[in-house]
């Protein structure tokens, strides 16, 4: 019997089945299985997208933020009800294990609990009487319709938690790009945004090629460009949109780095380092790759590095007792085998190889195991680019110093790592390193939603960055009002307006 695979729709101020002729094949990684088609949207669609949301702003930014909020404590009581569901429809689609699952969509209620205070951050400030007689306040304003274009490897947390909250919270309009072949964590998230009594055209959703998602970067109602992906896309989208007046924050690649010193507790710290790693098998951004590790505690390092990633259960995404899942599809999984080649043609020493992993009954899955390199040198691309993958590289060094320089050289600057039990240390590294985000015996130094996600360098091009405050600020402009209300004696005595009325403190006549 032959299975009808489902359509997706996408949306523009209400759901819709595109008239496109091309679809994207969605996969559960865990069996390699079709799971659904996800349409190339066509130039029409987008635009439809655009001015659905663009029709939806006037009103929408009137609304008074205590009012918008009232949407967002609907949608967090939604998102902790579908918890589940969403943990099992992100590990399907993406190939997450449940916790990992779990924690992509935890990410979106965090990021719509922070959004609910919005009312309390758009507050700007004022002063009365800031010359005689003059008072001046700001106001943040929203600016209408941005657009977020987003990749597949967080398909809950980076469309629905790092851009649409705050977007809408502060009165704006969103188009979202999603990736095509992991669209439906979303699409079940907009369901729920709808339920939880969100106007139509307040967020639009599309898939498509990039073609048509280069209309989002030069459109004229488009305002801003919220991006997530590689470095080479992430300067051409800043470049083009900030060339046609809009708006851009552009998150990109890493090659995050620790620095482990010979104090550190090796049996933890090796702990860390192995979930930081393989954790949503090195599909993430802020993965950490790349050790750098004093030479005289180097062996014992590798040693227990080598011992617990061989202990990781490698098994499909929904099974409870699995620790690492499958990568996205078969093409990303070529990819990193690919890399893993070359990083023996290069001359690093391969302690770990997890090529040629399957799992019983699952034998179409995309798995790869856990790669360890050892020797790897400055100058070798699989230590230097991103893999995205499962692979760690350790790098040897003398001593602190020289670690710091050499992972200064990077190129990157998203995370920054130390291991050490050593309070100097620790001070000399936050303070040195490049990294926009360090962390001190944290694996994956991300924030909470409160702070920004603040990489630096080729991770990051734009001047305000995703969540936090900075969030809030990028999504709203400033309006600067200065009044002076004529009293009964200005208006009797008909008063000459000085050329610097209002705008200095004129010194006292003598």
């Amino acid at each position: 019997m032959t299975t009808t695979i489902k359509k997706l729709p996408y949306y523009a101020a209400g759901w819709k089945e595109s008239r496109t002729a091309k679809y994207m094949e969605c996969f559960d990684p865990s069996t390699g299985d079709v799971i659904a088609l996800a349409p190339q949207c066509t130039t029409d669609e987008v635009n439809e997208a655009v001015a659905a949301a663009a029709a939806a702003f006037p009103a929408w930014a009137d609304t008074p933020p205590n009012k918008r909020v009232q949407v967002l404590y609907k949608m967090k009581s939604l998102l902790d009800a579908h918890l589940d569901e969403l943990t099992r429809l992100v590990a399907r689609e993406h190939g997450k294990v449940l916790d990992e699952a779990m924690g992509d969509a935890i990410k979106v209620t965090e990021l719509v609990e922070f959004a609910c205070g919005v009312p309390h951050l758009l507050k700007g400030p004022a002063v009365m009487n800031v010359t005689a007689g003059y008072d001046t306040a700001q106001y943040m304003e929203p600016l209408g319709v941005f657009a977020g274009i987003v990749p597949w490897n967080f398909p809950a947390m980076l469309p629905m938690g790092w851009v649409a909250p705050l977007c809408i919270a502060t009165g704006n309009t969103l188009v979202l790009k999603l990736a095509s072949f992991v669209p439906q964590s979303a699409i079940r998230i907009m369901e729920l945004w709808e339920e939880a009594g969100l106007p139509k055209g307040i967020i639009n959703l599309v898939t498509c090629s990039r073609n048509e998602a280069e209309i989002l970067l030069r459109h004229p109602d488009v305002k801003g460009v919220c991006f997530v992906g590689s470095t080479s896309i992430g300067k051409h989208i800043y470049a083009t949109a900030a060339a046609n007046g809009k708006r851009v924050q552009a998150l990109t690649e890493a090659k995050n780095h620790a620095l482990v010193l010979r104090d550190a507790a090796i049996e933890r710290s090796a702990s860390s380092i192995v979930s930081s790693a393989c954790g949503c098998a090195g599909e993430r951004c802020m993965a950490l790759p790349a050790v750098v590790v004093e030479e005289s505690i180097a062996d014992e390092l590798v040693a227990a590095l080598t011992r617990k990633m061989k202990e990781l259960k490698i098994g499909p995404a929904y099974d409870k007792s699995s620790q690492l899942g499958p990568l996205v599809n078969a093409e990303h999984r070529q990819s990193v085998i690919n890399w893993i080649q070359k990083g023996i043609d290069e001359g690093a020493k391969l302690v770990v190889d997890g090529r040629g992993v399957t799992v019983k009954g699952y034998e179409k899955g995309f798995y790869l195991g856990p790669t360890l390199f050892d020797h790897v040198k400055p100058g070798m691309t699989v230590g230097d680019r991103e893999v995205f993958g499962p692979v760690l590289c350790v790098k040897r060094v003398k001593n602190f110093e020289e670690g710091v320089a050499l992972m200064n050289g990077s190129e990157f600057a998203n995370g920054s790592v130390i291991f050490t039990q050593n309070g100097y240390y620790a001070r000399e590294f936050a303070k040195r390193t490049h990294g926009g985000m360090v962390g001190v015996n944290v694996g994956i130094p991300v924030p909470l939603g409160m702070f920004g996600f603040t990489g630096h360098k080729s991770s990051f091009f734009g001047d305000l960055h995703t969540m936090g405050t900075d969030a809030v600020r990028f999504f709203t402009e400033l309006k600067t009002v200065t009044a002076h209300w004529f009293s009964e004696q200005e208006v009797r005595e008909g008063k000459v307006a000085n050329t610097w009325d209002g705008m200095i403190s004129m010194p006292d006549k003598k």
